[in-house]
Order: C-alpha cells, then structure tokens, then sequence
C-alpha cells in the first residue's frame, strides 16, 4: 500500500512539474483550443454559418460600418443574436484568448457604444450590440493552417494560423462612435482615449521644426486613408522621423506604437515589436493632419517599411474615432503563407 502511494506521489509530483515547466499556453495553442471548444457547442445549420474554406474569399471582406441599416456591409459568419447563452460564453472566450486583457476589455467596450447610440436616439435594429460575428476559415487543428475573424460595428479583428506555428493578427480595427461619452450614464467614456492622448502629448512636445515636418495637411481627411481595402496602400513619406526626435521623444513614440500593438496578447504584440525594430525605427514617422487643439478634427498615422498606423477623430464633429494598424505584407499572414508555399514546393 504504501509503495502504490508513493508511486502516486511521484507521479503527482512529475505532472506539477511538466505543467509548471510547460507554461501557459501559445497564444495560437489557446485560439485553436477555445475555436474547437465554440464549435462544439454549434448545431450543425450554425456550423454551416461559421464555417469556411480557408482559400475562400470572404476572408478578406471586411469592413467596420454596421450590419444593417441604410449603410451596410454584409457580413457572413455567426453573429451573437443567432446563439445561445452558452454559445456566446464560448464565442467570446474565444475572443478573449485572441485578444490581450485590455484589447478584450476594449472590443467590449467599442460593443457597448452601440447601446450609447440608442440612448442617443439611434435606431435598435441597426444598433444592436449583438450584431457581431464569428467566422472559421478552415479547420482549428493542431498544425493547422487556418483563420478566424470577430467583426461588426466598428470592430474588425483578423489571425491567421500557418501550420500551428505561425500568427498572423492584422488588420486590426477599432473604432469608437461617439469617440467621447457627453451624455448619459456612460458620461466620460473614451475607449480610445489612450491611442489620442498619446499623439496628442507627442505633437506638443514636438519644437517648431519638428512640428513643421510632421504636419502635413491643416485639413483631416474624413476617414482612415486606407478604408477596408485588402492590401494597404503605403502612404506619402512625409512626416516627422524617428531620426528627427529627441530620446525623450522617440521614447514617446515608441509607447504609442506599443498601445496600439497592445490590444493582442504579450507574445504578438512583441512578435509585432521585434518585426518592427528588425526594420528599423529610424524610418518610422509620425504625420498629422487637421487642428491641434481638443475636439478639432484630427488624424495621425505612424509609417514603418513593414507596418501603417491609422487614427482619425473627424466625423461627428470631431467626436467618431477609427484606428487601424495595418502591416504591407503580413495582413492576412501572406508573408506567413508565401514563406509556406516556398518551403514547401522546395521539399518535394
């Protein structure tokens, strides 16, 4: 008897010792987890509405105005008004594995304005917090190369699994209407008031030649430069450089181009990070565009050879923000998947 307990002990002991070893889970380990968990709570009419091959082209139909309405984008997927409590539990668990603590926190935040357009008089079918969907593109498997993507009002988020062992998390959309909360029992809300606040204390910090450069328009244009378009343009080069700046300064930056690569867990956003750096923060610039001052239009942008940064706070009177972060080859993992497609033509 006490042999067989001592055996159990080790054994105990051993698995303590593997899980602690192991650590916690890849971001990809998690997403594929919890996508086969949601699945398994669909009937199959939904699985037909969630599921898609990964080569179809719906992957990169995206957009960030509302489902319904006079304005519309048609989305396909699963939204949250076709599921069940439990369904939902695990849609948004997926979400949340997909997703940083702040960036989930965010994502629901951005879902509950559509309440705040109600309360503003807004029509309830068109802004309804439960019009948000989930699409699989592929099969979520153990070395599996496949996608998902969460979208709605305002919200547009994208990964692409290579192989299990690559990740792809771009284009990365939020929005926020209204960008500041003025009435109501939400008073004071801004989802996105760190992205603004940021740029805002980079641009007064900047002296006189410096804001001279990074100033290129006295004029915002009334939406992200690049919209919903499937490969992002690169924009001028114009603006001030990473060069250009102060310790004090490019510091700064830096931190703002961390918030927004924030919202996705630690592990991809210094994925995203190291990419950059690997390209050089010198070629990085910050250009703006519209007033200066609070609650005037206004939009920014952070330009590296690899990756765009877009906010804008310019309809709505200035009170309707967007930001997106956009990377030239890796949106949907085509860098990923070319890298896959080479690799595996030259082993056969």
């Amino acid at each position: 008897m006490r042999s067989k307990f001592f055996a159990v002990a080790l054994l105990l002991m051993f698995l303590v010792t593997v899980s602690q070893s192991a650590g916690p889970p890849t971001p990809i380990d998690a997403m594929t987890g919890a996508a086969r968990a949601f699945l398994d709570t669909l009937a199959p009419d939904q699985k037909a509405r969630v599921r898609f091959a990964f080569d179809d082209d719906n992957r990169f139909n995206w957009h960030y105005i509302p489902s319904e309405g006079a304005i519309r984008h048609d989305r396909r997927g699963l939204p949250l008004k076709a599921m069940d409590e439990a369904q939902r539990s695990a849609a948004l668990e997926l979400l949340r594995v997909g997703l940083s603590q702040k960036g989930y926190s965010k994502a629901e935040a951005v879902r509950a304005l559509e309440d705040v357009l109600v309360e503003l008089g807004g029509d309830p079918k068109v802004r309804d917090k439960q019009l948000y969907f989930f699409t699989i593109f592929g099969q979520p498997a153990a070395k599996a190369t496949w996608a998902w993507r969460y979208e709605g009002h305002h919200l547009s988020q994208h990964w692409t699994v290579v192989r299990g062992a690559a990740l792809a998390s771009t284009p990365q959309f939020f929005g926020a209407n209204p960008a500041e909360v003025r009435d109501g029992k939400s008073k004071g809300l801004r989802v996105l008031a760190a992205e603004e606040d940021m740029a805002y204390q980079l641009l007064q910090l900047l002296d006189t030649e410096q804001r001279q450069a990074a100033i290129i328009a006295t004029e915002a244009p009334n939406d992200i430069l690049t919209t919903n378009t499937r490969e992002a343009a690169i924009q001028e080069d114009r603006g001030v450089s990473y060069a250009q700046l102060t310790t004090a300064q490019q510091a700064l930056l830096i931190k703002l181009i961390e918030e927004h690569a924030s919202a996705q867990p630690d592990a991809t956003m210094s994925e995203r990070m190291t990419k950059i750096k690997s390209a050089g923060f010198a070629q990085i610039k910050f250009a703006w565009m519209g007033g200066i001052e609070r609650d005037q239009k206004h939009y920014y942008r952070l330009q590296g050879p690899t990756f765009l940064i877009e906010f804008d706070n310019t309809q709505n009177n200035g009170n309707h923000a967007h930001s997106v972060w956009r990377d030239f080859k890796g949106d949907w993992g085509r860098d990923l998947l070319g890298e896959h497609y080479r690799t595996a033509a030259h082993s056969h």
